[in-house]
C-alpha cells in the first residue's frame, strides 16, 4: 500500500528582527511534527523555509505542491501574521489542517486561530487542532483529519470500473457519473461482462491448477459435490480472476464492480473466488495491493469501500445485513465473494488465513454452480459505514463496532453457513450520520477509523 504524503508549512512572524531571533524555536517545533509522523511511517515533506513573508508564502506553498504531497499542515509555535497562512493556501495540495503547539510563552494558538479565521472568511475549507503532538490523544485528532485528506486526494483522476450494469433492479447499486466526478473527481467506465468470459478461455489450465494447489497447500478446505462444485468450475472461477485482473490492467481501472447476477450466475460461474483475491492482499501467484472489488456492481459500496482502504490501508469488504439478535445485540452480516480471506484470521499472510477458509458448493440462486468462499470473521475492532445517495445528496453513516466469530449455541443455524459472515455488536448511539442512509449493506474496515464526513464534504468540490 501506498505510503501517505504530507506536507508542513511552519509559519513565523514578519519582523525581521522577532523571526531571527525565534527562528530555532520554530524549527524545532516543526522537527518534533515531521518525526512524529514520520514514526507511523508517513512520508512528511517540510517547506524549505520557514515563512516569514509572502513571497515565501507563495513559493513554498507551490513547492510542496511540487512534491505531490496529498495534504498539508499549517504548523504555528509563536505569533505569525495570517495573511502568510491565507496566501500559502492558494497553492498547496488541501485540505489544510491548522496546528497550533502548545507553546504558552508565545503566542501560537493566537496565530494558528487568527490564521483559521482567515481562511474562513475567504471560504478554504481547513481542519483545526492544538496540543503537543506527542500526546497520542493529539496526534490521533491530527490523523482523524489528515487520513482522509489523503483519501479524498488519492481518489481523484481514478477510474471505477463497473463490469456488467446494474444487478437485480438495485437503485442503491447506480452511480451518477456527473456526481461522482463532480464531489469525488473520479471517472467511471462502462465493460461488458463478455469480456470476463472471453478472456478467461485464453487462460491456461495449469495456470488455474496451480491456484487450487495453493489453496489447497495453505489449508482452505475445498467441498466438491460433482454437481455445482467440480475441479473444473473451480478452474473456471480461478481463470476469471485472471480475466479480471488483466480487464483491470487494459482499462487502468483503480477499482471494480461486477454484475455477476443474474447473467454469469446462470450460465458461467459466480464470481465469488475472483472478487475475494481482488480484495485480498495475495493471491497464488504473490502478495498484491487490494483492489476494490463490489459483487453486484454496487457501486455505492464500492466507493466507501476504497476510501476505506485509503484510510485504514487495509482491505475492505461489504455484506448484507442478514440478521439482527436483539436478545445478544449481533448483527449478522452476510454476502458471497466479498468477503476477503483476509478477514479470516486478520493477517496478510494467507497461510494464517487459508486455514478457516471453506469453499462450498454455490448455493439456490447461482445455478451455473462454483465455489462460494465461506468464513467467519476472525474477532477484533472493525468500523462499519456506508455512501448512499437521497434526494439531499449523498449521505455519510459510520460506526465502530467489535466483531465475533461465533454466536450464543442457542442461536445458531441449523444448517452450516454457506457464505462468509461477520458477526458485530455495534452501540447505535455512537454511529454518526450526515443525511439519511437507507442501504442494507454496510462496509467494514478493520481497526478503529474514524473519519469526520465534514472533513469529506466540506472540501470535495
Amino acid at each position: 500500500m501506498r505510503t501517505p504524503r504530507v506536507g508542513i508549512l511552519t509559519f513565523s512572524d514578519g519582523r525581521p528582527h522577532v523571526h531571527t531571533e525565534l527562528l530555532p524555536l520554530t524549527r524545532q517545533f516543526q522537527d518534533r511534527l515531521a518525526a512524529r509522523l514520520r514514526a507511523i511511517g508517513w512520508d512528511v515533506i517540510t517547506g524549505r523555509e520557514i515563512v516569514w513573508t509572502t513571497d515565501q508564502a507563495q513559493s513554498e506553498g507551490r513547492y510542496l505542491a511540487a512534491q505531490q504531497v496529498e495534504a498539508t499542515i499549517f504548523n504555528y509555535a509563536i505569533w505569525a501574521w495570517p495573511h502568510y497562512s491565507a496566501i500559502a493556501a492558494q497553492f498547496v495540495p488541501g485540505p489544510v489542517l491548522m496546528f497550533s503547539n502548545v507553546n504558552p510563552q508565545y503566542p501560537g494558538l493566537v496565530a494558528m486561530l487568527a490564521a483559521a479565521g482567515s481562511l474562513d472568511q475567504v471560504g478554504a475549507f481547513h481542519g483545526r487542532v492544538s496540543g503537543d503532538i506527542v500526546d497520542d490523544k493529539v496526534f490521533d485528532r491530527a490523523l482523524q483529519f489528515l487520513r482522509p485528506a489523503v483519501a479524498r486526494n488519492r481518489l481523484r483522476g481514478e477510474v471505477y470500473g463497473i463490469i456488467g450494469g446494474r444487478s437485480m433492479g438495485m437503485y442503491t447499486a447506480v452511480p451518477a457519473l456527473d456526481q461522482w466526478r463532480r464531489d469525488f473527481g473520479i471517472d467511471i467506465e462502462h465493460i461488458d461482462q463478455f469480456e470476463i468470459v472471453r478472456r478467461s478461455e485464453g487462460i491456461p489450465d495449469g495456470r488455474a491448477d496451480a491456484g487450487i494447489a495453493w489453496l489447497q497447500k495453505h489449508g482452505a478446505t475445498i467441498h466438491y459435490d460433482r454437481k455445482k462444485l467440480t475441479r473444473q468450475l473451480l478452474r473456471r472461477q480461478i481463470k476469471s480472476y485472471h480475466a479480471v485482473r488483466e480487464i483491470i490492467d487494459e482499462w487502468r481501472l483503480d477499482f471494480c464492480g461486477i454484475k455477476g447476477q443474474p447473467e454469469m450466475t446462470n450460465h458461467f460461474a459466480t464470481m465469488d473466488v475472483a472478487e475475494a483475491f481482488l480484495n485480498d492482499p495475495y493471491d497464488w501467484e504473490g502478495p498484491h495491493d487490494p483492489i476494490v472489488c463490489a459483487t453486484e456492481a454496487d457501486s455505492d459500496g464500492a466507493l466507501t469501500m476504497e476510501i476505506f482502504k485509503h484510510i485504514a490501508r487495509t482491505p475492505v469488504l461489504f455484506a448484507d445485513v442478514r440478521h439482527y439478535d436483539a436478545a445478544d445485540n449481533m448483527w449478522d452480516l452476510v454476502n458471497s465473494g466479498e468477503h476477503a480471506t483476509y478477514f479470516a484470521g486478520r493477517s496478510f499472510d494467507p497461510a494464517v488465513n487459508l486455514k478457516h477458509v471453506h469453499l462450498y458448493p454455490a448455493i439456490i440462486y447461482f445455478p451455473a454452480g462454483g465455489a462460494s468462499v465461506m468464513h467467519i470473521a476472525a474477532p477484533g475492532e472493525v468500523t462499519l459505514a456506508r455512501l448512499a445517495r437521497a434526494t439531499a445528496g449523498i449521505g455519510w453513516r459510520s460506526c465502530r463496532a467489535s466483531s465475533s466469530s461465533s454466536r450464543p449455541e442457542r442461536r445458531r443455524p441449523r444448517q452450516r453457513p454457506r457464505r462468509p459472515s461477520g458477526l458485530t455488536r455495534s452501540p447505535g448511539s455512537r454511529c454518526r450520520r450526515t443525511s439519511s442512509c437507507r442501504s442494507t449493506i454496510p462496509t467494514i474496515s478493520t481497526g478503529s477509523t474514524v473519519i469526520t464526513w465534514r472533513t469529506w464534504c466540506g472540501s470535495a468540490r
